[in-house]
């Protein structure tokens, strides 16, 4: 009896980060005709400023310590309007604005979508749709987190390290 086996080939990434391999999941489709997005990190800080030690010298005094005391994020889109839009474009996210509910986002590489980086509920803060004359139509629209990321997973962003 022959046994067949199937040969997994692996594609290893080098160079730059191509931006088109990013993308971004609003529920179940990407963004459509998505010509940019971004995600923002941020860190909300405290500042904290003790007397040093009697023995430390004067300009210890100057430093303040500053301490995390809460994260978040915001991803901001940039597309074009198309008329066949079959994933996530500017109607379904005026469609969601609209109904002022929070949207489940996601952050992956193009070709890896069983390991997003970032899947969380988010709520659209803004949306702008520009129409100039004799030109494409564009939107833009801005998410923010809306509490913890359901996932927050570093090791789904492929990096390679070069060898030494």
């Amino acid at each position: 009896m022959a046994t067949s086996t199937t040969a997994t080939t692996t594609t290893t990434k080098t160079g730059y980060c191509n931006g088109s391999d990013m993308l971004l999941y609003v529920g179940d489709k990407a963004a459509g005709h998505c010509t940019t997005h971004t995600t923002t990190m941020t860190s909300e800080t405290k500042e904290r400023q003790v007397k040093p030690v009697a023995t430390a010298p004067i300009t210890k005094a100057l430093f303040k310590g500053k301490g995390v005391i809460g994260l978040s994020y915001t991803i901001s889109s940039e597309g074009l309007v198309f008329y066949g839009e079959t994933e996530s474009g500017f109607k379904a996210f005026f469609k969601a604005w609209k109904a002022g509910e929070s949207i489940t986002v996601k952050c992956m590489e193009r070709g890896d979508s069983a390991r997003p980086y970032l899947v969380g509920k988010c709520v659209i803060t803004s949306l702008e749709r520009t129409d100039p004359a004799n030109d494409d139509s564009t939107y833009s629209v801005t998410l923010e987190n809306d509490g913890a990321p359901d996932t927050l997973d570093e090791s789904a962003i492929t990096e390679t390290t070069p060898s030494a």
